[in-house]
């Protein structure tokens, strides 16, 4: 159970992260539905260098849930890689619950095209990944040994 949600939780990130870096380099597919809207009206424009600042944490994020896991063997960074998988736990839980106006289980705005996207996907994949890196955060699992070929 740990390894999948594991694997769940990088794949998912890194592919979120992806996604971020195509639109960060001018791609436009998907992103229809991407932003809180008021009046019609994006209520931010993050720009390149910030979706670029998003996808680098994202990509982190897949690696630390690796270096938890032990994927990924980096035994400096094992106190930070516990730290970190409990502090994505949080903000994972956070954005779920959102910011009571226009994201997560409790926004009063629902009635956009980014509300009904938030409702369906975004929302439940914040929460699914919460859930996920608090199984892998729960687990204690950090693999440090290294295994010589015979």
């Amino acid at each position: 159970m740990v390894r999948t949600a594991a694997v769940f939780a990088c794949i998912t990130l890194v592919g979120i992260g992806l996604l971020h870096t195509y639109w960060a380099f001018g791609g436009h597919a998907a992103v229809v539905g991407t932003m809180p809207t008021a009046g019609g009206k994006p209520i931010f424009h993050p720009g390149r260098f910030w979706t670029l600042v998003v996808a680098s944490g994202l990509f982190l994020m897949s690696m630390t849930v690796a270096i938890q896991m032990g994927w990924v063997l980096v035994p400096s960074l094992r106190v930070l890689s516990r730290i970190g998988v409990w502090a994505m736990a949080a903000i994972f839980t956070v954005r779920a619950i959102g910011d009571f106006r226009y994201v997560g289980f409790f926004k009063t705005v629902r009635n956009t095209r980014f509300a009904e996207l938030d409702t369906l996907v975004y929302t439940p994949l914040c929460l699914l990944l919460a859930i996920a890196i608090t199984i892998v955060a729960l687990s204690g699992h950090t693999k440090t040994t290294i295994r010589m070929p015979s």
